[in-house]
């Protein structure tokens, strides 16, 4: 059974009404901060849709070099408690969309006084080089302590972790690797894995004829054939 038969195209489209049903609930609650309605709802976002409710309780907060750490997206309390050790700057990398997670997130940091910087990065495609690039620059300008975060701390905050360590502490592919780990529950065998193929390629690219990782960017990463020589070669679990 397949899109071509009767059924097949009948749960086909019953799959894409829900997941439109799901993308339009979604926006529903992605507003500004205007009203104490809109607030109310970008509460209920934040907590039940962007999982905030699990992330009071689990921070995946690591330093991964000095005064440079990794988190998933900290609550206003968390990032309370980071003002208070002493981190000066956030760095999110879940981009600088009107939706409520961020919304808050700019509020929060600056009423708390951080310096709140966004790249958008991805998990699940390789991302464009210059959204790496780009990453790579907000490292050399941003001031420490420091704290990078995504949605879980996973996978694009493993991944921007992996290229700090690389670029800009001079350290090894070995330990860089480390950072897409289960440690920090990133799952190399599902789609994100590509994160992992990405740091692959390089390395091995990098064996045959030394090139540093923005040269190597600049000059001959492409995402979209990046992205599919992974699917070619890997098929992930999820």
């Amino acid at each position: 059974m397949g899109p071509t038969d009767p059924v097949g195209r009948n749960h086909v489209k019953l799959f894409k009404r829900i997941s439109e049903w799901e993308a339009n609930l979604r926006a529903s609650y992605n507003t500004d901060l205007s009203t104490p309605e809109n607030r109310r709802r970008a509460q209920i976002y934040n907590l039940w849709f962007d999982h905030a409710i699990l992330r009071g309780i689990w921070t995946n907060f690591f330093e991964i070099a000095p005064g440079v750490y990794r988190s998933n997206h900290p609550t206003r309390k968390r990032f309370e408690r980071m003002k208070a050790d002493g981190i000066k700057s956030v760095l999110n990398l879940r981009g600088d969309y009107p939706s409520a997670h961020y919304l808050v997130e700019e509020e929060t940091c600056r009423e708390l006084g951080f310096n709140l910087t966004s790249v958008s990065m991805q998990a699940r495609h390789a991302p464009p080089a210059e959204d790496i690039l780009k990453l790579i620059g907000h490292f050399r300008s941003i001031e420490k302590p420091f704290v990078m975060h995504c949605k879980s701390g996973a996978d694009r905050a493993g991944f921007a972790s992996a290229l700090y360590l690389l670029v800009i502490e001079g350290r090894p592919m070995e330990e860089a690797r480390k950072m897409l780990g289960l440690k920090y529950l990133h799952v190399k065998q599902s789609k994100t894995g590509v994160l992992d193929h990405i740091l692959d390629v390089y390395e091995t690219r990098n064996a045959k004829d030394p090139i540093g990782v923005e040269d190597w960017l600049r000059t001959e990463y492409n995402h979209l054939e990046m992205q599919a020589d992974y699917q070619a070669k890997y098929k992930p679990w999820f």
